[in-house]
């Protein structure tokens, strides 16, 4: 009855009755170097080809001077782009003038990276952890791309070793680093967001990529996450279960708890969702949980993950940047059309080691905890976050929360 392939343990597995180790092994391949790669591309079947919005429509009531980065989508266009085509044009970041700019030195070189580890670092937070059993193979193979703002560019050569190649490159060990120019955004946790989801838009001529946060140190070949997490089950897109929490009303319950961002800000963001029915996670849904482990993210570039990518930060820049509130929503919206494996946190667990900040981020909106304080400290932030102030084309007055059981201490 307690078998781990049992009925009995999938339906407490599911209720959240099933202590989990921390770590776990991973069932990798033994040799990189035995690894078939496939050849070609997944088909897109559903969305064919996939454009972007490039040029800013700045409402005539907006006082807003320049761009924004993620642009002013309406609400008839966030609606619009939640309903697949085989043709879509959707807003995805890079506005014209919006900010985060490649030098000229950095977008050659992506240029010739098919296969990405991509990180970043934004505010100076961290320095760059040196990724290790990594195979010549995947040392050939993979571009590691770690992205940077200005002042973590000097952090790091203040407090470490960056050099510089003879064609202008700056690397740390084997991150190649890549300077975003001008942050699009006043809070660094919303900067960070950029080359976390939009990681196409960045480096558009990559297949395959792997996302890491920045305060972690990879302990996994590459080339074995890719085959364990997508080729051998056939996926395009994986990501880890949340440790703690599978509804996304319990993740901004504790978001809210732990001050990670405005209280009353992220009851908004819920509100709408809510609304748009959104329901908590339960048993009967098709999906392990609606919360990500969003620290590690393994795609292939198909167009169908594009999209959700592109609608995924969409979320983030109009509302709050808690990207693990607004993932299940996404998927939720495109239906069967997005298809993703989901592993056990366990297994994350075990593709890293976790280093602490080198400074722990702290930002006076996360303190927030009634509406006025806003206004009152100055504390609105000028660049996201605008469909939290822009008036919703619904009752959001009448919406009540879904009470939210606490199923985990730690949570």
């Amino acid at each position: 009855m307690c078998n781990k392939d049992s009925k009995v343990f999938n339906m407490l597995d599911n209720m959240g009755l099933v202590s989990k180790p921390h770590r776990c092994p991973i069932p990798l391949s033994n040799d990189p170097d035995k690894i078939v790669i496939p050849t070609g591309r997944t088909p897109n079947e559903t969305v064919k080809n996939l454009s972007y919005v490039m040029e800013d429509e700045v409402p005539h009531s907006e006082a807003q001077s320049s761009p924004l980065f993620g642009g002013h989508p309406s609400w008839k266009q966030r609606e619009e782009s939640f309903k697949l085509k085989s043709n879509m044009k959707v807003h995805c970041g890079f506005i014209q003038g919006g900010g985060a700019e490649m030098n000229r030195v950095d977008i050659k070189y992506v240029k010739k990276c098919k296969f990405v580890v991509a990180s970043g670092i934004f505010d100076g937070y961290d320095l760059p952890h040196q990724p290790s059993n990594i195979s010549l193979r995947s040392k050939e193979l993979f571009c590691f791309l770690m992205v940077v703002d200005e002042v973590s560019l000097k952090f790091m050569r203040e407090n470490g070793t960056v050099k510089e190649d003879r064609a202008g490159g700056k690397w740390v060990g084997i991150w190649r680093l890549v300077l975003l120019k001008h942050p699009p955004y006043d809070e660094p946790r919303r900067n960070g967001k950029v080359p976390k989801i939009l990681t196409h838009r960045l480096f558009p001529q990559a297949q395959y990529s792997i996302w890491i946060d920045g305060k972690m140190e990879l302990i996994v070949d590459p080339l074995l996450i890719l085959e364990r997490y997508l080729w051998r089950g056939k996926h395009t897109f994986a990501i880890a279960q949340h440790k703690h929490h599978r509804s996304i009303y319990e993740e901004a319950d504790s978001n809210k708890r732990r001050m990670r961002y405005a209280r009353p800000l992220i009851d908004l963001h819920m509100k709408i969702y809510y609304y748009e029915g959104m329901k908590p996670w339960s048993s009967n849904k098709k999906t392990n949980s609606d919360v990500p482990e969003g620290a590690v993210i393994i795609r292939e570039h198909t167009a169908i993950n594009n999209l959700f990518s592109c609608l995924w930060f969409n979320e983030v820049h109009l509302f709050t940047p808690r990207d693990q509130l607004s993932f299940g929503y996404v998927a939720y919206r495109l239906g069967d059309a997005f298809k993703f494996f989901m592993f056990l946190n366990c297994e994350y667990n075990s593709l890293f080691v976790l280093h602490p900040h080198t400074r722990e981020h702290s930002s006076p909106i996360e303190w927030v905890k009634q509406l006025d304080e806003l206004k009152k400290g100055n504390l609105k932030e000028s660049r996201g976050g605008l469909g939290l102030f822009t008036p919703y084309p619904g009752d959001l007055d009448s919406v009540v929360l879904p009470n939210v059981t606490r199923t985990s201490k730690a949570g």
